[in-house]
């Protein structure tokens, strides 16, 4: 039910609205619910004051240094560059950030007066054989919606922090993309490594089955054993067929990534390896290790959720705010002309009004309903803040488990594979000497390729740690940046 109150005039306008002012002032007050800053200080996560995982739980610390994706050489971050730039999650969150200012110029817009230009001519007879009567108007129409109770204020607010979570999931694509860039182009890396490794093996084995043959025909080895040698010697061709398949799948899968096409793909890294067919050489790890309390502003993520917060608690004080009175005023000034019956007349005309007053007071519920359920969003974006931090947490240690772990495997595997190329050659010096078969000299071969194997495999493994790390802790990303002007695509 609305209540219109006062079409005023120039002269009683100034009275009307102070006593306005001094009626509406007595049933004002504040928003229910948590505002603005008092808002997220209600929602901000408990985080841990340090980190348990290691190396900062025991072990040697992180070295602390800044760090770009140029530590795994020159060819990955023109791959990552080509990749967010055809990236449609990247488009999408770049259309929701162009979006997210539209709404706030809008939000912003509704808290000023409107002014339109309005033009009109009118001719019309009412009496048969009459005079025609003529006249015409130009002039400005202005109407303005008095935020007396916040809720145009708040409703800008809460654009402001759409607009921010924009921004920011935009900033967590580039990084999510970038992320997986990275990890298919390690294991393609990985992927190639291993490659050369089981085309070794099969190698070996095809040549011990040779042998192997060779001796059962001549009556020195059973037959068995040289059907064993022919299957270990196959199986190994069949390995290294399906790890060919394995390679060529990652790297269509680094084409659909990047948008590039295979042939081009194909010369970069070729340009990269250099014909040496070595893609994966992991660089050498540093990474800016900093409280958990920093991921709050240092993951583009938990800087979504955070402004998700502010804009539930801007809803929720509009809703609020809609329950009480509004006011309205609106004017208008002409300057026309009009002739009747021969007669002409022209000058200014203006109206100031009226200035209309809205009191609530029926609406079957509808707007407490969306005050209830306006603060029901706001609970439910305080725990989804609070249980994004968690995770945060929980994949920064997981990542420091993972690092630490294949760090320590790695120097092992390091060392295995260091003393089994010695005993290759030292197998092989034995084998010119007579003192060996070639037999085993194939076996210390194989047993190197396996050490090799285990190598690359966690070398794999570190660089992956240390992907989902980097990751984990926003990518070197600072909320602060969403004031500069590399905030927005």
């Amino acid at each position: 039910m609305t209540l219109s109150v006062f079409r005023c005039t120039p002269a009683l306008a100034p009275a009307g609205l102070l006593a306005l002012s001094a009626l509406l002032s007595a049933c004002a007050g504040g928003p229910a619910g948590p505002p603005g800053s008092d808002a997220l200080a209600a929602a901000v996560p408990a985080l841990p004051a340090q980190w348990q995982a290691p190396p900062t739980g025991g072990g040697p610390a992180l070295p602390v240094a800044d760090h770009s994706w140029d530590g795994f050489g020159a060819t990955l971050p023109e791959l990552i560059a080509a990749a967010q730039a055809a990236s449609p999650t990247l488009s999408g969150a770049a259309a929701r950030i162009a979006q997210a200012r539209a709404t706030r110029a809008a939000a912003g817009a509704a808290l000023l007066p409107s002014l339109d230009l309005q033009a009109q001519a009118l001719q019309t007879r009412t009496v048969p054989r009459g005079a025609a009567t003529a006249s015409a108007q130009i002039g400005l129409q202005s109407a303005w919606e008095i935020d007396l109770f916040g809720a145009g204020a708040a409703g800008r607010a809460a654009a402001d922090a759409r607009l921010r979570a924009a921004q920011a999931g935009w900033h967590d694509a580039r990084l999510a993309v970038a992320a997986e860039v990275a990890s298919s182009y390690v294991a393609l890396g990985a992927c190639e490594a291993q490659t050369r490794l089981v085309g070794q093996d099969a190698q070996s084995r095809g040549e011990t089955a040779r042998l192997t043959e060779l001796s059962a025909n001549a009556g020195f080895t059973p037959p068995a054993d040289a059907a064993l040698a022919r299957a270990g010697a196959a199986n190994a061709r069949n390995q290294l067929v399906s790890q060919g398949a394995a390679c060529d799948t990652l790297l269509k899968s680094l084409v659909e990534l990047t948008a590039l096409p295979e042939p081009e793909l194909r010369r970069r890294l070729d340009a990269k390896l250099g014909g040496a067919g070595a893609l994966f050489a992991p660089p050498s790890f540093t990474l800016a290790l900093s409280l958990p309390a920093s991921l709050l502003a240092r993951r583009p993520d938990l800087v979504r959720a955070e402004a998700a917060v502010l804009a539930a608690a801007g809803d929720q004080a509009q809703t609020a705010a809609l329950e009480r009175p509004s006011v309205s005023l609106s004017g208008w000034l002409a300057g026309g002309a009009g002739r009747s019956s021969g007669v002409t007349a022209s000058g200014a005309v203006w109206s100031f009004g009226p200035l209309l007053v809205d009191f609530p007071l029926f609406d079957a519920g509808r707007r407490a309903a969306n005050t209830v359920a306006a603060r029901a969003a706001y609970d439910d974006a305080v725990l989804q803040y609070r249980g994004l931090a968690r995770r945060a947490v929980r994949e920064v240690e997981v990542a420091l488990v993972a690092l630490e772990s294949a760090t320590q495997r790695q120097n092992d595997a390091t060392v295995a594979a260091q003393d089994f190329e010695i005993s290759v050659r030292a197998t092989a010096a034995r084998q010119r000497a007579g003192l060996a078969s070639l037999f085993d000299l194939e076996a210390a071969r194989r047993s190197a390729v396996a050490a090799q194997s285990v190598l690359i495999d966690l070398q794999r493994e570190r660089a992956e740690a240390w992907i989902a790390l980097f990751r984990a802790l926003g990518g070197g990303w600072d909320a602060n940046t969403l004031s500069a002007a590399a905030a927005a695509p």
